[in-house]
């Protein structure tokens, strides 16, 4: 499965930012939570609507935005 089926973009959700399949939480709420130091079991003790594949989806989607970003510069 490739974060695009799991990663949703909504104007009206969220003030249009990534989100794990149409809910509230943001692409970058998880990002940050990994960055702060939780693991993903910790995560998903927290938020047990999420699942693994949620989390692998926002590290594919922050990867690929960030090559994205690369081409654009260089």
């Amino acid at each position: 499965m490739s974060y695009q089926d799991i990663i949703t973009i909504e104007p009206g959700k969220r003030g249009g930012k990534p989100c794990i399949r149409g809910m509230r939480i943001t692409v970058y709420d998880v990002l940050e939570y990994l960055a702060s130091g939780m693991t993903q079991e910790e995560i998903l003790s927290d938020f047990p609507y999420l699942t693994k594949e949620d989390i692998i989806a926002c590290l594919s989607y922050a990867a690929d935005r960030e090559k994205r970003l690369m081409v654009v510069e260089a």
